[in-house]
């Protein structure tokens, strides 16, 4: 039986990551000449070419963009399995890479990061804060943490807490436009939506009814932070976490609407690679990031 040439889709992965074979050779100590030659292996036996290579430029062929997701996850689970065994020796260290919504992540995920990293200090962090919806695979991270009712993946999730959603509205909206007392009203009002959640929204009232409505509005935007200068200026409706309206709905310059009836639930997910294999460091920050993240949300709902 013919082995894989592990070594080979190892140096493939390093090659992707890095964009260069010098710069590959540098992150894993070896010569260019000796990543060159794993390439070229790696492609005399698989019988197609992985890269377009130019003097100023590397780029991947159809081919090689399809194998590379399947090298990086080769290399990580290798990665993954040696750590295991070595973990029981030492504490675990090392970079671990966290995706994380903008405003819940400078709200709550930075305090937390600081906590974690003063608690293990051979830990290290890339934090990257971003609403977009990131391919944590194809992108390397060990982690991604998103507030969404999500869809089938592969995946793997772990539901942390729920994230009660409220719509809100200024006074003066309200004064100037009257006050929504039913879901099917918000389709004659001015809505600023999410835009990675356009759609319909929903609701059920405490006495069972359920309601959809299809809102629209003069703003759309990605970020829900973003939507609060409109609306304490009194130019629409919206429909957000606690953790971003919260301090307007205490001071006043935001009150809620609807409040007999629930939105559609949405919640906080840790997100990982499909792998069941994971260095110990990144068990580590799962562990920590879940146990304070159900404290906070649990804490939250008592206070409401």
């Amino acid at each position: 039986m013919r082995l894989p040439d592990f070594e080979a889709w190892a140096i493939f992965a390093c090659v992707v990551e890095h964009h260069s074979f010098s710069a590959a050779a540098d992150a894993i100590g070896v010569s260019k000449a000796t990543v060159s030659k794993a390439i070229s292996r790696l492609e005399a036996q698989l019988g197609t070419s992985l890269f377009h290579r130019t003097s100023r430029r590397l780029t991947l062929t159809d081919s090689g963009t399809a194998l590379a997701e399947r090298a990086a996850r080769i290399l990580a689970e290798a990665q993954a399995a040696e750590e295991q065994a070595l973990d029981a020796a030492r504490a675990p260290s090392g970079l671990v890479r966290i995706a994380a919504p903008i405003t819940f992540g400078i709200s709550h995920v930075a305090d937390a990061i600081a906590d974690l990293v003063a608690a293990h200090p051979g830990i290290e962090i890339d934090l990257r804060l971003s609403d977009a919806r990131v391919d944590i695979v194809a992108e390397g991270f060990d982690i991604a943490l998103r507030i969404a009712d999500l869809p089938d993946s592969s995946l793997r999730a772990q539901r942390l807490a729920p994230v009660t959603t409220r719509v809100v509205a200024a006074p003066a909206y309200l004064a100037r436009h009257g006050t929504p007392r039913h879901p099917a009203d918000l389709a004659s009002h001015a809505c600023f939506l999410y835009a990675n959640a356009i759609g319909a929204w929903h609701f059920r009232h405490a006495g069972g009814e359920e309601a959809a409505v299809r809102p629209a509005g003069p703003l759309i935007t990605d970020n829900g932070e973003a939507m609060l200068p409109a609306l304490r200026a009194g130019l629409g409706i919206a429909r957000l976490p606690d953790f971003i309206v919260d301090r307007e709905l205490g001071d006043g310059s935001l009150v809620e609407l609807l409040s007999d009836w629930s939105s559609s639930s949405i919640a906080l997910h840790m997100m990982t690679p499909p792998s069941p294999l994971r260095p110990a460091r990144v068990e580590l920050v799962m562990a920590f990031l879940a146990d304070r993240f159900r404290r906070l949300c649990a804490s939250a709902a008592r206070s409401t």
